[in-house]
């Protein structure tokens, strides 16, 4: 018995299924759409393959990462307990939607779903940037029970995304205050702007907060909010247009730190 198992992972709609060692450390792993098998040591090449057999569809390649970066290294030893990068968007809210999804039969709807939907929408359109060097973290938790909707880290910088549910609603923005349709103002922008302040403390970086409303009939800013972006979700595509503050190794190093669990646990 070689002691190895493989533990799939789901990162924007593809598969890579990691081969970890009983300490939960990854030695290799399995990626489908490139038909490529690659090993962080030849040692146990053997184990590895004998163990990935019942997953293997047609030829692979077999070999070590292709010009693994540092970084690349450091994201692989992650046991996967620590690594966020798995998450889904909204993962906390699924987590607790699964754990108490609620009476059947409610008056009003669940405000969790809502809360989901918009994480949903707001995280595909971040995830939908991957190919232009950036990279989105979704569901990021922080000590006290409180958590990051998104991390967007790529040439233009960080981001710490807030996603809002106001499909069909007027949102008024009034620094801190934001009004969604009827309902009372929430200092929402107040907020945020402390997730991203602690994000800057974890990463030693600048965080840049953004406010990213779902599909809001009308957005009114009294005016501009101070050091924070209001975006419609269709607008989020625009950040990749940003660049010209971190090169690739230093996008892949903070990419590295920051899907590391421990690095929020330090706060």
């Amino acid at each position: 018995m070689s002691g190895l198992r493989v533990v799939p992972a789901w990162r924007h709609g593809q598969e890579r299924l990691y081969v970890c060692r009983p300490d939960g450390r990854n030695i290799a792993w399995y990626d489908r759409e490139a038909g490529r098998v690659n090993l962080l040591s030849e040692e146990r090449r053997d184990d590895v393959l004998e163990t990935l057999r019942p997953f293997l569809t047609g030829p692979v390649t077999i070999g070590p990462p292709p010009v693994p970066t540092p970084a690349e290294l450091a994201r692989l030893s992650l046991h996967p307990d620590d690594d966020l990068a798995p998450n889904r968007p909204g993962e906390a809210l699924l987590v607790a939607l699964d754990r108490d999804p609620g009476p059947a039969h409610r008056l009003r709807p669940d405000p969790r779903r809502r809360a989901l939907a918009a994480e949903q929408t707001v995280g595909d359109a971040l995830d939908h940037l991957d190919g232009a060097g950036w990279h989105a973290l979704h569901s990021v938790p922080l000590p006290g029970g409180d958590r990051i909707h998104h991390l967007l880290i790529g040439p233009g910088g960080l981001f710490c995304v807030y996603a809002l549910h106001a499909r069909k609603q007027k949102v008024r923005v009034a620094d801190p205050m934001v009004t969604l349709g009827r309902r009372d103002p929430r200092p929402l922008l107040r907020h945020l702007r402390a997730a991203a302040d602690r994000a800057s403390y974890a990463l030693t970086a600048e965080v840049h907060p953004v406010l990213a409303l779902t599909e809001p009939a009308d957005v009114v800013l009294t005016a501009p909010p101070r050091e924070l972006r209001v975006l419609r979700d269709r607008d989020l595509r625009g950040l990749s247009r940003l660049g010209g503050v971190l090169k690739p190794a230093d996008v892949e190093a903070l990419h590295a730190m920051a899907r590391d669990r421990r690095t929020w646990g330090r706060l």
